[in-house]
This record gives structure tokens, C-alpha cells and sequence, in this order.
């Protein structure tokens, strides 16, 4: 189905693998152009509740863009037309995450490095192995950082860290990660699929409608204000007052029984 990736889909979990190992899963215009379509795959499959993003192997969850295959094509006679790039396969592709009414795990398993620490920022739960470790290494090769990380990690970790990692590119180790902010949780190596399996179990028993109202409400508070955010929970609670997660969930709590989602 996918040239640069795996996808599959098991009791309402979707897993997708960049499968791009000999090059530590670095993002080619292919790879991109399957993770937006494999994003917007699991997104129309309503039997996915929740999805999981890794990298193929042992070292790598995604170290950024491929350099030589991606930046091949943005040669100009005065230097290198990055913006396009941008515009037509990364931007489209976080936007893709963001806009996802499902939660995303990132199972980062080793380097997220470049736009590769954009793309797990773009998660909504990060989980990584101590020996992970995230870098913003755009800087060592004369650029700043794209993908979304200028809007994420401000968010995250403050100006003045995000500052820090940006300019540079120092690597952040899953334990550090963790103690700043970065990621959800560091586990050690042969945890991590464990620690995985424990949210994907809860994410695919969960409300899912619900948990996608919510994902869609955070991402407008980050540019919005109070009287908007008020605005939007009232419309979004209306909506979801009619689905049958809210019947089964209210039926369920005023008989002391543990409800039983079916995400719709």
C-alpha cells in the first residue's frame, strides 16, 4: 500500500513504520508524501481509534530530512529554494497530524533529530527510550528549524529552552526530555514497547469522538482567547451531547458500571 512505510491497522490501533532504515528513517519527498496519505487513511478507517507513529530498527525513529534525495530538487542557479518544499510536502504533512480527530502516539526508539523531532512534536503523546535523543541539528547545516518546531517547543518548554536547542542543536536525552517537558515519558529500552502497549489499550477503549473534540479544542487555544475557547467547548458539547459514547458514559456511570466505548 505504502513504498517508504508500513501500515496496519488491528483492533481499532493503526500502526505506521517508517520503513526507511538504511538511511535512519530520514524523510525522502516519498516518505512524506505516505505519511500525509497514511494519516488521512487513518483518519477516514472508522474502525481506527488510535494510531501509533515509530521507525523502523533499533536506532532511529526519524533523524530528518534526507539530504541528499530531498534537497536534490530545490537546486537553484542562486542557491536553494527550501520554502517549496515546505509548503507542498512537510507543512502539509504536520498539518495532517494536527487535524487528525484520532490521537497519535510517537514510539520514538531512537534519533528524532531535524524534522524528525518536528514530526514526533506533531504527536500527541510522545513515549521514548532513554538512550532516544532529540536534536534540532538544522543549525549545523546553516538553516532553522521547520516542520512546526518553532510552534511546538515554545509551547512546551518555554522561550528561552527552546531558544537553547534551537541554536544549538544540542542533543536531549530521553531521561532530560522527559524532566523538561518534551516527551510524556522515558522508559528504558526494553520498556518501551510496554509503556506503548499501556495507552493504546486505554486510547482504543476510550471515547474516541470525544478525545478528537478535544485534540481539535487545545489546538485552537493556542491561538485563541478565553471568550473563543468558551465558545468552542459549548459547540463541540452539543455535538457530542448526541453521539452514543455520551449515553453509554452517563448510563454507565449512574449504574456504578465501567462504560464500554465504541468511539461513536
Amino acid at each position: 500500500m505504502f513504498e517508504n512505510l508500513l501500515y496496519a491497522v488491528d483492533n481499532g490501533v493503526c500502526r505506521i513504520t517508517l520503513n526507511r532504515p538504511q538511511v535512519y528513517n530520514a524523510l525522502s519527498p516519498g516518505l512524506i508524501r505516505d505519511i500525509t496519505a497514511a494519516i488521512t487513511a487513518a483518519g477516514s478507517d472508522e474502525t481506527v481509534r488510535v494510531v501509533v507513529l515509530t521507525g523502523m530498527g533499533e536506532k532511529a525513529f526519524c533523524s530528518g530530512a534526507d539530504l541528499k534525495e530531498g534537497f536534490a530538487n530545490a537546486q537553484t542557479a542562486g542557491g536553494m529554494a527550501l520554502g517549496e518544499s515546505l509548503r507542498t510536502g512537510y507543512n502539509p504533512m504536520i498539518l495532517a497530524m494536527r487535524s487528525l480527530p484520532k490521537p497519535i502516539i510517537g514510539r520514538v526508539n531512537g534519533v528524532a533529530a531535524g524534522a524528525g523531532f518536528s514530526l514526533a512534536l506533531a504527536c500527541d503523546v510522545i513515549v521514548c527510550s532513554n538512550e532516544a535523543y532529540f536534536s534540532q541539528i538544522f543549525v549545523n547545516i546553516g538553516l532553522m528549524p521547520d516542520a512546526g518546531s518553532t510552534f511546538f517547543l515554545p509551547r512546551l518548554i518555554g522561550s528561552q529552552k527552546a531558544f537553547e536547542l534551537c541554536s544549538t542543536g544540542r542533543r536531549v536525552y530521553g531521561p532530560e526530555a522527559a524532566e523538561m517537558g518534551l516527551v510524556n515519558r522515558s522508559v528504558p529500552v526494553d520498556a518501551l514497547d510496554s509503556a506503548i502497549d499501556e495507552l493504546v489499550a486505554y486510547y482504543a477503549a476510550a471515547p474516541t469522538l470525544a478525545i478528537g473534540a478535544m485534540k481539535k479544542v487545545l489546538n485552537q487555544s493556542l491561538y485563541s482567547d478565553l471568550a473563543h475557547q468558551l465558545d468552542h467547548e459549548a459547540d463541540n458539547q452539543d455535538n457530542l451531547g448526541h453521539t452514543n459514547d455520551v449515553s453509554e458514559g452517563i448510563g454507565s456511570f449512574l449504574m456504578k458500571k465501567s462504560a464500554k466505548f465504541k468511539g461513536r
